[in-house]
């Protein structure tokens, strides 16, 4: 089983002929809303694959909230964990202009409520073996409990340093699997700029003083990692993306799911890359999320 402990938020998207300078107004051409929070996208990616999952987390008792839990809802990820706050439901205030850049203002809301002792109540439903995933959109604290927590049980845990902090990095050290894109590496390895082969080498530094396993991700580029003091590399599928938001998410819960479902680790890190290719022919988040016979199709 994989439990994730992590964000849920609802996602209004407006775009603009061009983006406003300081007070001022700009006409808006179009609009939408999408479920999203990196904990939720998750839970999502690794029920699709095909693992039972748990969701915990926190929503408002707001108009938002049913529509920030729609797509899990309807997926089957069990639900009793995620509790009901005064907060608002997390949202994210996405502006995109027409030349594809955006601005963004996010207001973790509910996210901010999310406590050891939801952590705690998360690991007591959890046996020796599985899964606990997390990020970096909920509290610190919270994301520390819970490492340090589910050690002491022999639950295992997978960590995505994103979005990238120093407390991220900090709280990396504590996990059995850290997942990061190329950029969250290079600010754990205190190196910008890296080389390909710069990259790997510090990858097998730290792996070498850690013991973790260690994933990066590296966009079209595929994923490179170190397991058992073996280095792994997967390509991704060769696509014409349309939308790249989400494709790590997907990876991170298509990876969970392939270790929790016995695939050895380089099946599971293979078919978590091609989930991610996948997940960047359709706009938006969940949406673009594949299925499990997409993914076993193309494989």
């Amino acid at each position: 089983m994989i439990t994730i402990l992590g964000s849920i938020n609802l996602d209004l998207i407006a775009t603009v002929g061009h983006l406003p300078k300081p007070g001022e107004t700009v006409s808006g051409n179009g609009f939408s809303t999408a479920a999203g929070g990196k904990g939720s996208n998750q839970a999502l990616a690794a029920r699709r694959a095909g693992s039972t999952v748990e969701m915990a987390g926190a929503i408002g008792r707001d108009e938002f909230a049913g529509s920030a839990i729609a797509m899990l809802k309807e997926a089957g990820t069990g639900l009793s964990m995620v509790k009901e706050t005064d907060e608002p439901t997390g949202t994210a205030l996405i502006l995109v202009g027409a030349d594809g850049e955006n601005m963004i203002a996010v207001v973790p809301g509910a996210n901010g409520t999310v406590t050891a002792q939801d952590a705690d109540a998360a690991l007591a439903a959890m046996s020796k073996g599985d899964f606990l995933l997390l990020q970096m959109e909920i509290p610190a604290p919270t994301v520390e409990h819970a490492l340090r927590a589910a050690k002491a049980r022999g639950v295992k845990t997978v960590f995505n340093t994103a979005p990238m902090s120093d407390e991220a990095a900090r709280l990396a050290e504590l996990a059995d699997i850290v997942i990061a894109n190329e950029t969250e590496f290079a600010q754990r390895a205190g190196v910008e700029n890296q080389t390909a082969d710069q990259r790997i080498a510090e990858l097998k530094r730290l792996h070498a003083a850690t013991g973790q396993t260690l994933i990066v991700t590296l966009g079209g580029d595929g994923v490179i990692a170190m397991h058992d003091g073996g280095f792994h590399s997967a390509k991704g599928l060769v696509i014409e993306p349309v939308d790249t938001v989400g494709a790590g998410d997907t990876f991170c819960g298509y990876f969970a799911a392939g270790l929790d479902q016995g695939l050895d680790f380089a099946a599971a890190l293979r078919r978590a890359a091609a989930a991610g290719s996948l997940a960047c022919l359709k706009p938006g988040a969940q949406p673009s999320i594949p299925m499990a016979d997409e993914v076993a199709a193309r494989l």
